[in-house]
């Protein structure tokens, strides 16, 4: 009588579980945009009870359908309404009519100066740098912040308690007390380590720290979830930088150990109007995770129209939950389009969509050659074998594949024939374009183009490139353990 009410009860719970979980299904169906994350979360729901249904409503709903940033937006709304009227002298002046490199792309740019697309205007007069590693970075950034005057923002996903970061410390704390504002935005997950030390002692010395999207026990999975992967500082509203390099020691290969594996990563520094675009982005993160309302004023963005600084033009773009579309997707696909003969990209973590595999293979297809330097080197396994689940296609469409074996390479960059360069914080994968806040600097300048080739021509003679015959040549294992892995990489 005991094991046939046990039964009856085991067969309840299952109704039960099916009926929830044909109600977690319908959710998901509804709620997911992309078909391949929909098929993979039911693929969780109904192969890995339970588990499966904590993870999509941890990790897997649609805060860009939902409006969860909706007071973020409101913010960014306020901003880009005073931005787009202080630069209406800027945007396309006559100064640039003449460039060839905008003549030549006048449809990416207006794109990117689109409403949709947050209206990222074209910054002109600017002086543009390429820094490789943290032993260029490093020394240049510390540079400008001692020699600030009035203002210091910075914003993080990773900062860490170690020597650059605690050198970076000791300037913000020094300059404050000489009378410069400093406000500091991190990621509460990804700087983790300095919650107790470094972001401590910057409030003990009067500047203001705050963390983007404070992880707390009821959200914890969601906010971890949705992070703040920027890298921006801007100072005086004149000198800004943006890139992969975060504020870590293992960035700076002088400091490396012989057992420490060389790290080859990306960033610029901007000088001129084009630290405007990255302002805006500090200022409107600013006001939604303080909660305060800085003015818009002319202490954040300096009148630099009568000061020769340089001639490159350049657009700033951000994408995350708040955007109404993936907008840096939509630059990279438009970049793959525009280019006349040949793209180069560069990027430690490739998990395409269908949109951008897609793209990818009809630009070969269409006669233009596609170079990718991906790592040789992975800090991730699990996306190592992820990424290499669409290589296979990718070779038989022609694309050139170089895996990095000189170290980790971390840079997110690409540059066209055409003239059109960019260098940021998004990686090719689907949470750097649905989940994270990113920010990427499309430049528009042969010169600067010339050098982002030659970068990456000498990156290439550090990388092994892939050919498909030898590719074909991997274990059944390798294939099957690449196949079951691309099954939830929407998810990665």
């Amino acid at each position: 009588m005991f094991l046939r009410l046990q039964s009856d009860w085991f067969i309840y719970l299952e109704i039960v579980y099916f009926i929830i979980a044909i109600a977690v299904a319908v959710r998901i169906i509804y709620d997911t945009d992309s078909i391949s994350k929909t098929l993979s979360y039911l693929l969780l729901v109904f192969f890995v009870p339970i588990f499966g249904m904590i993870f999509y409503f941890s990790f897997g709903i649609n805060y860009r359908k939902r409006k969860m940033y909706s007071k973020k937006l409101k913010v960014n709304d306020e901003y880009s309404n005073k931005l787009t009227k202080r630069l209406s002298d800027i945007h396309l002046n006559q100064k640039q009519q003449g460039n060839a490199v905008i003549e030549r792309n006048s449809s990416f740019i207006k794109m990117l100066s689109s409403a949709t697309m947050g209206e990222g205007p074209l910054l002109t007069n600017n002086k543009a740098e390429i820094l490789e590693n943290g032993e260029e970075f490093f020394p240049r950034l510390l540079e400008d912040l001692r020699a600030a005057k009035n203002t210091i923002h910075i914003e993080y996903y990773i900062y860490e308690n170690n020597e650059i970061g605690k050198q970076i410390e000791e300037v913000l704390i020094q300059k404050a007390k000489e009378g410069v504002k400093v406000r500091f935005i991190y990621d509460d997950f990804g700087c983790k380590s300095i919650r107790k030390n470094i972001v401590r002692n910057l409030r003990a010395n009067g500047i203001e720290a705050f963390a983007f999207n404070e992880i707390i026990l009821l959200a914890f999975a969601n906010r971890m979830n949705y992070r703040n992967h920027r890298k921006i500082v801007v100072i005086d509203g004149r000198i800004a930088y943006t890139g992969g390099i975060n504020i870590s020691d293992r960035y700076d290969n002088r400091k490396k150990d012989s057992n420490e594996y060389f790290w080859r990563d990306t960033h610029m520094r901007i000088e001129g109007s084009g630290a405007y675009g990255l302002q805006y982005i500090f200022l409107a993160d600013w006001n939604f995770c303080s909660k305060q309302d800085l003015a818009f004023n002319e202490e954040y963005f300096p009148i630099l129209d009568n000061e020769e600084i340089g001639e490159v033009p350049l657009q700033v773009i951000s994408s995350g939950p708040d955007s109404d579309v993936p907008s840096i997707l939509y630059s990279v696909l438009k970049a793959i389009q525009t280019a006349d003969k040949e793209i180069c990209i560069t990027t430690p973590y490739y998990i395409p969509d269908e949109s951008l595999q897609l793209a990818i293979k009809m630009a070969s297809l269409s006669g233009k050659k596609v170079k990718m330097i991906l790592p040789g080197i992975t800090d991730s396994n699990i996306v190592k074998w992820a990424s290499e689940s669409y290589f296979q296609e990718l070779l038989e469409f022609g694309v050139e594949i170089y895996l990095y074996k000189k170290g980790f390479i971390h840079a997110k960059t690409f540059v066209t024939d055409s003239g059109i360069s960019s260098i940021g914080t998004c990686n090719l994968d689907h949470r750097s374009f649905d989940l994270n806040f990113e920010v990427n600097v499309v430049v528009y300048d042969e010169s600067f183009a010339k050098k982002m080739k030659s970068m990456f021509d000498r990156d290439c003679k550090d990388s092994i490139k892939l050919e498909l015959h030898r590719w074909n040549k991997r274990s059944w294992k390798q294939r099957l353990k690449n196949s079951f892995i691309r099954l939830f990489s929407p998810l990665l």
